[in-house]
């Protein structure tokens, strides 16, 4: 049995050794490299309770040829490695707990080539999905995967990030067809390919999906797309209670439904929506529904739901077809975390995110709801509940130790319901180091003793992104 403690790095490079690399990089990159202070804390986690760990650098890359320089010197020197898109990941994935370099892929940016008969395309990590779904525009494809948050196409497969179009799209594990990736010893690797399927050899490319960074640096990515659906049409429909706004979700999809996303307000959701996004919606648990096909089809589907909604007390459902009145409904679900943020200003947020089997999901909720009540806190739900995927946005007094206990517990509590109910401590999110200590929770040792085994195998030193997942 491996033990994952036996290889983990325990402590920063010593200084001289991080002084010796950056007059290696320096000749290199000039104005590139960067140690100003302002600099290194905005690429260390700002988006959630995780603390800001800085590195010790950040480079901005260019190249491939430039990401093997960098990981190839911090190599020879022991320096830990972290990959860095936008920021946008929600569990300290780009945190420096060790120090290191962050590599900077934001200027590789390029839709190297699309391929619109095979419905594919290849990009640099670097550029992000709203604007790879513009340059796709005249093409008659898109890229499906929407997680809310302009993120980098690399971070999103790092993370293995999915979002509200999953339940008919699927998530980036699914649309990843093959990937350029430089590994620990700065050797630069591809794998898979544009064919849609293969048997050849091991299916690296899904490990390196979701692998955060952690085996390698993600510096080309070849991608399933979709065609633009003939017709789109989107809704919303109240229902008396969360427990009936899943059970309607759960018989939309055991009955063959197409939807193209189905996503939950709680009450509380909805008023923090209402507010910051001067919407005018019923204070009710709601769910957001979209179809996406012909138009007579998802006339016929928009019917369909709302009579399947009606059956659990939900209605009306008011639906359009109009693409501003739907930019600005689901624009409002991707500002969900800043809406509930200003339901208490000054105060901070955790994102929870734990995912169970469909036919577990209404008992999960509310669960979950009664959690909230007994504990006292102010926690909105939202979640992509088509896939069983749930989020709560629990909002603390950083400066308030009882209220953060009451907090932790909460979060602990949700993570063990979703466990036992054989869901999973994150959905969408990923590990870093906010769910690292909810994994061996969910795997036996055995499985924890071989995920080691592959982190060794790839990354003897443990340079890239060290303190992450395991």
């Amino acid at each position: 049995m491996v033990d994952a403690a036996a290889f983990r790095r325990a402590a920063r490079p010593p200084q001289s050794a991080v002084a010796a690399l950056l007059a290696d990089l320096a000749p290199r990159f000039g104005q590139r490299l960067s140690t100003a202070p302002a600099v290194r804390e905005q690429h260390a986690n700002t988006v959630t309770g995780q603390p800001n760990q800085p590195p010790d650098a950040v480079v901005y890359a260019l190249s491939t040829a430039e990401v093997s320089d960098v990981v190839r010197l911090c190599a020879g020197h022991d320096v830990p490695v972290i990959p860095f898109g936008t920021g946008t990941s929600l569990e300290g994935h780009v945190n420096a707990p060790f120090g290191g370099v962050s590599i900077d892929l934001s200027g590789m940016d390029q839709l190297i080539a699309v391929h619109v008969e095979d419905l594919d395309c290849v990009v640099q990590p670097g550029l992000t999905r709203k604007r790879l779904n513009e340059q796709l525009r005249d093409t008659g494809l898109f890229f499906p995967i929407d997680p809310g948050a302009d993120a980098s196409i690399g971070g999103m497969a790092s993370t293995r990030a999915s979002g509200t179009n999953a339940v008919r799209y699927g998530t980036m594990r699914d649309v990843v067809l093959g990937l350029e990736v430089v590994g620990a010893d700065g050797q630069v690797m591809r794998t898979g390919g544009r064919a849609r399927k293969s048997s050849a050899g091991y299916d690296l490319t899904r490990l390196f999906v979701g692998a955060e960074g952690t085996l390698g640096v993600v510096t080309e990515l070849t991608l399933k797309l979709a065609g633009q659906p003939e017709a789109v049409s989107a809704g919303v429909c109240p229902f008396p209670g969360v427990r009936a706004a899943c059970d309607a979700t759960i018989a939309t999809i055991q009955s063959g439904l197409p939807v193209a996303r189905i996503e939950l307000l709680d009450a509380a959701q909805v008023a923090a929506c209402n507010a910051y996004s001067k919407l005018a919606l019923p204070v009710s648990p709601m769910l957001f529904v979209e179809f996406h096909g012909s138009a007579a089809g998802v006339a016929e589907q928009a019917e369909r739901f709302g009579e399947i909604a009606a059956e659990f007390g939900g209605g009306p459902f008011d639906w359009a077809t109009q693409a501003e009145a739907r930019s600005r409904l689901w624009q409002a679900r991707h500002d969900a975390y800043w809406a509930a943020l200003a339901l208490r200003p000054g105060a901070k947020a955790i994102s929870t995110d734990v995912c169970v089997p469909i036919s577990r999901l209404a008992e999960c909720v509310e669960a979950t709801e009664a959690d909230i009540a007994e504990t006292g806190l102010l926690a909105p739900i939202v979640g992509h509940v088509g896939d069983g995927n749930f989020h709560t946005l629990p909002l603390f007094d950083p400066d308030d130790a009882a209220e953060v206990a009451r907090m932790k517990g909460f979060v602990g509590r949700l993570v063990e319901r979703a466990l036992a109910m054989g869901g999973t401590c994150t959905g969408e999110h990923g590990v870093g180091q906010g769910k690292a200590r909810y994994l061996p929770q969910e795997f036996p040792p055995a499985t924890m003793a071989a995920m080691a085994r592959l982190k060794r195998a790839f990354d003897p030193q443990d340079i890239m992104n060290p303190g992450k997942i395991l």
